[in-house]
């Protein structure tokens, strides 16, 4: 399994990106999949992610700010990303789940919940 970010960079506070998440060896119809960041010195920090049913979660965070999608065709998750901040500032990991793994309200923004990361992306938001 391979997870592949793209679409990180440097951006000026209230700019937009998308990343995006390639994956080969497993289907993002069949896995879920999310995204999570990671600042300097902390650990992971869970921000959004797409169930197999298509059904979409967020960070209190990034709610109204990041949308996330999936495109079955393309095996590919994206994550929108708009009125970025400077605290936006981090990598960016895409993470996907075991096929079929069942994630509820409680457990689809714990981290040990997916099992397949990418290499992460930087995201950095500064003027």
């Amino acid at each position: 399994v391979q997870l592949v970010e793209s679409g990180g960079g440097l951006v000026q506070p209230g700019g937009s990106l998308r990343l995006s998440c390639a994956a080969s060896g497993l289907s993002f119809s069949t896995n879920a999949a999310g995204w999570a960041l990671q600042e300097p010195g902390k650990g992971l920090e869970w921000v959004s992610a797409v169930y197999m049913n298509g059904s979409t979660y967020y960070a209190d965070s990034v709610k109204g700010r990041f949308t996330i999608s999936r495109d079955n065709a393309k095996n590919t998750v994206y994550l929108e990303m708009n009125s970025l901040k400077p605290e936006d500032t981090a990598v960016y990991y895409c993470a996907a789940a075991y096929k079929g793994t069942i994630l509820c309200i409680t457990t689809v923004h714990t981290i040990s919940s997916y099992h397949y990361w990418g290499q992460g992306t930087q995201v950095t938001v500064s003027s």
